[in-house]
């Protein structure tokens, strides 16, 4: 499957951390950090995403550098684009989306679109 990016349009969601940034671990079991081919940490953080009609989603955004955000703020994904993957595991297909942005800043008020 080819990865192709994809812009997600956030001007009409509004996101709040669910969970702090952290590093994103390659495995549970051996605690070994993931990182990126140049060997840049990758740090995952959990997001609320909420629509216009009230409609919530968690979301989980990766970033290579650590946010500056704690839990229950609301913040502001900038540059986020999705990605679609697939493997197939035990002759079943799981698939989804996972979210990169270019960085994840608090909301200030001069940020609400």
């Amino acid at each position: 499957m080819r990865t192709i990016p994809i812009p997600v349009d956030t001007a009409r969601l509004t996101f709040t951390c669910a969970k702090a940034p952290r590093p994103r671990l390659v495995s549970q079991e051996s605690g070994v950090i993931k990182t990126d081919k140049d060997g840049n940490t990758i740090y995952e953080t959990v997001l609320m995403a909420e629509d216009t009609f009230g409609r919530i989603e968690l979301v989980k955004v990766n970033t290579l550098t650590d946010p500056a955000i704690s839990q229950g703020q609301d913040v502001i994904p900038r540059g986020l684009l999705g990605y679609v993957w697939e493997i197939a595991q035990n002759g079943a297909t799981r698939w989804g989306i996972s979210y990169k942005a270019a960085e994840i800043v608090p909301l200030n008020g001069s940020d609400r679109v």
